[in-house]
């Protein structure tokens, strides 16, 4: 039974709803920084050609992604919006609709109609952006560092040594303004 609410929480989990990690811990919790897939929606109302041509745009782009059109305008259009190296899809897809939403030129409003996660993914724990994967196998050392996330952006940071958490925080917070301490030790 414990197992049972343990996989449950962690699944339910977004990436900073819990305490932070350890950065041992954080290390078997981060995706390859090679790979995404790609979750086309269900009906877009696009042709199967521009199914295709969405799906190779969206394979070129960094996790967590998402993509968002305009219905009245369709898939070639300035409204269409890629929101890329997010720490989760559904920050993406906030970020890509309200882009879609300010440039479309149509009545209907914009649609998500791609979701871009890395290779082999599963809800865990923690969940980081592209960049921010790559800037913590670079950057974290393991004693001492503290890195912070941004739950609505792509924003993080990275600090080692005294006062490595307040550092994390305000390296993070230079774009951002609900950053979060993720991984500490």
């Amino acid at each position: 039974m414990r197992k049972i609410m343990a996989l449950a929480l962690m699944l339910a989990a977004t990436p900073l709803s819990a305490d932070p990690v350890t950065g041992k811990i954080a290390k078997k919790l981060i995706f390859p920084v090679k790979g995404v897939e790609v979750e086309l929606l269900a009906d877009t109302g696009l042709a199967k050609d521009q199914q295709v041509v969405l799906g190779m745009v969206a394979e070129g782009q960094p996790y967590f992604g998402a993509i968002a059109i305009s219905p009245d305008e369709g898939l070639m259009s300035e409204a269409t919006v890629a929101a890329a190296n997010h720490h989760d899809t559904d920050a993406a897809s906030k970020a890509a609709l309200a882009d879609c939403n300010a440039k479309k030129t149509g009545k209907a409003k914009c649609v998500v109609v791609a979701l871009i996660r890395p290779r082999g993914f599963e809800a865990r724990e923690l969940q980081m952006s592209l960049a921010a994967t790559t800037g913590f196998k670079a950057d974290y050392k393991p004693k001492g560092s503290a890195m912070a996330l941004s739950p609505s952006t792509g924003a993080w940071g990275i600090a080692s040594g005294d006062g490595a958490a307040d550092a994390a925080l305000a390296a993070c917070a230079a774009t951002a303004k609900d950053c979060a301490l993720a991984i500490i030790d």
